[in-house]
């Protein structure tokens, strides 16, 4: 009698926390959310508190939680930070607002047509290749220190990124949806408005949401360069004098105000792309 080769599959442990592409439980999300906030700030005031005992260095090298936070409630109630973030706020969406208005429709029809993507593809290459602070010299030399060169260079800095990720999203549609539209007599205008753009919207949400962090990056290379208000110069303004716990401050706003957008974008994409999101 031959021996059986037949290998029996292993069954891996019982496990919650190492589950592979399944959800966990809300309550352990819920746990991980706040371990992941109050650690980093527990061993910030740790560190902090150390650095301050030491003998020949400044409190002010590394301030704590309650330095950063007194900075946070003077800069507001003297507007000084309301006033900051209405300006970062304004370039920051003015900008990105007009590159989706661009990179949505073209990314898609790159995404769609072949033709077009040939066309448009290696130029983009190039140019996304170009560091956009580098733009900076020749928005001042053109359009001097107002608000444009710095709405433009956030506008450049997502243009091309938001137009090529929404384009390699159009990849992920199952031609058999476009194939059995045109079995169903649908019209390349149809396909494209009923089906490709609806499947493609999460890609976009999500694109979006990624190239919004650039967008925040470059508001604030813009204002440390040139700007009299915006995050950015008054980070630039506490680095000049030395108030670290300004220069925090800033830090976790911009932080604060990057993830409520990006949680107003997961929201837009649960309450638009249910399908998606099951």
């Amino acid at each position: 009698m031959s021996q059986s080769t037949d290998v029996q599959p292993q069954m891996l442990p019982p496990t919650v926390f190492w589950r592979i592409a399944e959800d966990i439980p809300k309550r352990l999300t819920a746990i991980l959310v706040i371990l992941s906030l109050v650690m980093p700030i527990c061993l910030w005031w740790i560190v902090s508190s150390w650095v301050a005992t030491m003998p020949g260095t400044n409190s002010m090298f590394l301030p704590t939680p309650v330095q950063v936070l007194a900075a946070i409630q003077t800069l507001w109630s003297d507007g000084t930070l309301l006033k900051d973030i209405e300006f970062s706020m304004f370039r920051v969406l003015t900008g990105f607002f007009l590159a989706a208005v661009i990179s949505i429709p073209l990314g898609t029809l790159m995404g769609t047509f072949a033709s077009v993507r040939s066309l448009l593809e290696p130029i983009i290459g190039i140019i996304r290749y170009m560091p956009a602070p580098a733009f900076i010299p020749l928005l001042i030399l053109y359009f001097g220190l107002d608000e444009l060169p710095k709405i433009l260079l956030i506008f450049i800095g997502t243009l091309f990124f938001n137009t090529l990720m929404i384009m390699d999203g159009v990849k992920f549609i199952p031609k058999e949806l476009i194939e059995t539209t045109y079995t169903l007599g649908g019209r390349r205008s149809q396909v494209l408005l009923q089906v490709i753009f609806p499947y493609l919207l999460p890609a976009i949400i999500d694109a979006c949401r990624v190239n919004m962090a650039a967008a925040w990056n470059l508001v604030i290379v813009a204002e440390l360069v040139a700007a009299t208000e915006g995050l950015g110069k008054r980070i630039s303004i506490a680095q000049r004098f030395l108030r670290t716990d300004e220069i925090f401050a800033g830090l976790i706003v911009i932080g604060l105000i990057g993830l409520g957008i990006d949680l107003l974008f997961r929201l837009l994409l649960r309450v638009s792309c249910r399908w998606a999101t099951k």
